[in-house]
């Protein structure tokens, strides 16, 4: 069974740092890229970051650039988030899944068509 399990979440103050993290079963260690996303209530999840199954291409989307690093670690099957300068609008459930659909170009690398999503980690930023 392909499952995708999130952890590191928590609370913390502005301008501190997290490590989440973003374990997967059931598919190859780098036969993957993996998405993080972000959903805050009564938003829409807005996607954070991606990475290629090698770790060699990575993109990310909005505020995270600049504060936010995605890596993976294939041999534990992790994949990581660390946020760095957090702020109160970084509050709420981050979620790591599959996509089905990745491609290069123009320089950027594109994740799209998630098929495989974790249960969320919540993380609360106080002022």
């Amino acid at each position: 069974e392909v499952q995708l399990v999130e952890s590191g979440g928590g609370l913390v103050q502005a301008g501190g740092s997290l490590r989440l993290a973003c374990v997967y079963t059931g598919f190859p260690s780098n036969a993957n890229a993996i998405s993080w996303f972000r959903q805050t209530p009564g938003e829409e999840r807005e996607g954070v970051a991606c990475i290629d199954k090698s770790g060699g291409q990575k993109q990310y989307e909005g505020s995270a650039k600049g504060r936010f690093s995605i890596s993976r670690d294939n041999a534990k099957n992790t994949v990581y988030l660390q946020m760095n300068n957090l702020k109160p609008e970084d509050t709420g459930t981050y979620f790591c899944a599959r996509p089905a659909m990745v491609r290069s170009l123009g320089g950027r690398y594109y994740c799209d068509g998630w098929d495989v999503w974790g249960e969320g980690t919540l993380v609360t930023v106080s002022s």
